[in-house]
């Protein structure tokens, strides 16, 4: 088997593991909405207050913040600014996407994740618990900044393969433009 027939299936790995996770966190959005609506309900009809039901928001807005960063990546979700880009071919875009994620989105996760390890590590140590008395996993929430680090780095691989693939004239670009969503 040829690295051209090799290629295609790695790319689409990666991406079905972006995307496996960007729509099972998709679900936290409903989750998410549900539970504030029980809190508001619960505070103003009951007089009831949760600590843990607030700070399950919170988790579940952590979760689909960081998780879904790949997924918002993949997809071409996020901000750009756009001076050159739009004018661009599909080549031209590629190469802007590609020297994007091998000189900057990759050293930045890699500086992030570095940065990190040791508070995500000294959170376990002490398996770090809320100080309100809610939920008792905040060192399972810092550990989520590693995990955005490692998908977004798989992400980031997947995009290196699609550009170079687009640049070589082996893959169609299929992102619409920013005109073509209007």
């Amino acid at each position: 088997m040829t690295s051209a027939k090799r290629e295609p299936v790695l790319l689409a790995w990666l991406d079905a593991i972006t995307d496996r996770v960007g729509h099972a966190i998709a679900w936290l959005v409903i989750a998410m909405m549900l539970v504030q609506f029980a809190i508001v309900v619960l505070r103003y009809a009951f007089g009831m207050h949760s600590i843990v039901m607030q700070e399950s928001v919170m988790y579940m807005h952590a979760m689909v913040f960081m998780l879904g960063a790949a997924w918002t990546l993949r997809h071409d979700g996020h901000v750009r600014v756009d001076i050159f880009y739009r004018r661009l071919g599909a080549r031209g875009r590629a190469w802007i996407d590609l020297c994007g994620t091998l000189f900057l989105l990759i050293p930045v996760l890699g500086f992030i994740a570095i940065g990190s390890v040791g508070y995500v590590r000294s959170s376990w140590a002490i398996l770090e618990r809320s100080p309100d008395g809610g939920i008792p996993g905040v060192f399972l929430l810092k550990s989520l900044i590693l995990v955005m680090m490692a998908l977004l780095l798989i992400q980031g691989i997947a995009q290196l393969i699609r550009q170079g693939l687009i640049i070589r004239h082996r893959l169609l670009n299929d992102t619409p433009t920013h005109e073509e969503l209007l």
